[in-house]
């Protein structure tokens, strides 16, 4: 069954740093890699636990893809139908940490 993905703030912010931060070098792999992550974000509508759990919150609804050094973190909204994209973070960056400040 179908689900819609739904984009946060925030998961929106970080895709968006992240597409400038890659185009100072190349637009070419800032768009590639964006694309990379807009297919991913697709593939949930109908595969949403393809993602592993994420560690730090053992939460079988906060999932994870590793897309190449990143984590792409997302909620499965149970009962909803929905998928929401929380957050697109470097992987050796302090998850808790960051999850405090924004407090999804």
């Amino acid at each position: 069954m179908a689900r819609q993905v739904v984009w946060s703030y925030e998961a929106t912010a970080d895709l968006e740093t992240l597409a400038n931060y890659i185009a100072r070098d190349s637009e070419f792999y800032a768009a590639s890699f964006v694309q990379e992550i807009l297919d991913a974000s697709h593939s949930l509508e109908m595969f949403g636990e393809r993602g592993r759990i994420v560690p730090e919150f053992e939460n079988s609804n906060i999932r994870e893809l590793l897309i190449k050094e990143y984590r792409f973190i997302y909620h499965i909204e149970v009962g909803k139908l929905r998928i929401v994209i929380l957050g697109f973070i470097h992987g050796k960056r302090d998850l808790r940490k960051l999850w405090r400040r924004r407090k999804p």
